[in-house]
């Protein structure tokens, strides 16, 4: 359902009902937003555990890297 059919059905509802849906959109809202500090810490955890003391490595040892994995895989 698209947004346009949604808010015609809305709007033939009862007062009752279309407070009921704003209720139940509002605690949608909020559980969302209560999650979102919940991932943000998740995220930065993960980066953490990705950390290490070594230089990232450079573009050549990357491209021989993915050379090692090719003949691995197909010879």
């Amino acid at each position: 359902m698209v947004l346009q059919e949604l808010k015609e059905q809305a709007r033939k509802l009862s007062v009752s009902d279309r407070l009921e849906l704003i209720r139940a959109l509002v605690e949608s809202l909020q559980d969302t937003s209560r999650q979102q500090p919940e991932r943000t810490r998740i995220i930065k955890q993960m980066k953490g555990l990705l950390k290490t003391d070594q230089p990232a490595p450079t573009d050549e040892q990357v491209e021989a890297m993915l050379e090692e994995r090719r003949v691995e895989k197909y010879i």
